[in-house]
């Protein structure tokens, strides 16, 4: 499986997902965000590269949304951000 990450303009990004099928998803981080889960120490590339690898861990491309905030993860998954802010360290 593979993640692949390109900004697209400032806090958007296209996220394709290489599994059994190929999904493209269009995600949005602010600026904000990225630093409260990050303190700036990865990308908001990186932060977003990790984001799916957490999804991909509870289900597959096929079922994440092609087009979302990344704060939206927080509300399917609560331990989304105590993770990413743990990863991250």
């Amino acid at each position: 499986m593979a993640i692949e990450v390109e900004r697209v303009n400032d806090g958007t990004f296209q996220v394709t997902v290489q599994a059994g099928t190929t999904t493209i998803h269009k995600v949005t981080v602010a600026p904000e965000y990225h630093q409260r889960l990050t303190g700036g120490k990865v990308s908001e590339e990186e932060l977003v590269k990790q984001s799916f690898a957490f999804l991909l861990e509870r289900e597959p491309n096929t079922s994440i949304l092609r087009q979302f905030d990344l704060p939206v993860i927080q509300s399917y998954f609560p331990e989304y951000e105590k993770t990413m802010k743990r990863q991250i360290g």
